[in-house]
């Protein structure tokens, strides 16, 4: 039993930096051959948890070498545009300048419930309303209405508003991101009077604080805990 708990640890932790390593994206932002990588390497790594008899390192090796594969052809499609086109393929243009592309739509095996289906997940209702639809090469249908039915920005209704900029987190349930502090130019002194302006005795008292470029602070004190 403990044998096989050490094996599943190693190999759990282990998948973990390779996926890691490869970069940071959930399962449906995966390009085609990064999926297939991920499958490969799950499926791989299963043999030696199956089957105690087989050595650890014939179910890691394969992945290892996956791995390698992997960040070789990312660095290669990084380099060659026509290479990332023939591994990746290209966006497709569903819905150009108002106009359902048919060919584009039987070429990407894409149906028109799909289409409505993914309009609807963008919130739009109306087909007409859209100007431009891509079929980016991870799957995903990004969209852009015709301009009189995209949100006005502030600039067209006139304000000027003050961009608060990037908001970093400084108290993150009760613990202080030091790094982040250091960060932000801020120190233990300038965080303690800030809590004691708040009624908080310390950061175990706080369950959200975080300061943007502007010097705006957003707090939220720590709930009382249900016995």
């Amino acid at each position: 039993m403990a044998i096989v708990i050490i094996r599943t640890l190693i190999v759990y932790f282990a998948l973990v930096l390779f996926m890691r390593l490869m970069g940071k994206r959930q399962l449906g932002e995966l390009e085609l051959p990064e999926l297939a990588v991920a499958v490969l390497i799950a499926d791989l790594a299963a043999h030696p948890l199956q089957d105690i008899g087989i050595p650890l390192m014939n179910g890691l090796l394969p992945v290892i070498v996956l791995f390698c594969c992997e960040v070789l052809i990312a660095g290669a499609t990084m380099k060659s545009s026509r290479l990332r086109s023939l591994l990746y393929g290209r966006p497709a243009f569903l819905i150009k300048k108002g106009v359902i592309d048919q060919r584009e739509m039987r070429r990407s095996r894409f149906t028109l419930d799909e289409l409505t289906e993914e309009l609807r997940g963008n919130g739009i209702t109306d087909i007409a309303q859209v100007e431009y639809a891509v079929l980016e090469t991870n799957g995903v249908l990004n969209t852009l209405l015709f301009p009189e039915f995209r949100a006005p920005s502030a600039r067209d209704l006139g304000l000027h508003p003050e961009g608060g900029g990037y908001t970093v987190v400084l108290i993150d349930d009760g613990r202080v991101l030091e790094q982040n502090l250091r960060y932000m130019g801020r120190d233990r002194r300038w965080l303690e009077r800030e809590l004691a302006r708040r009624g908080a005795r310390g950061a175990e008292d706080v369950y959200l604080l975080a300061l943007d470029e502007s010097g705006k602070v957003y707090y939220a004190a720590m709930e009382a805990k249900s016995q």
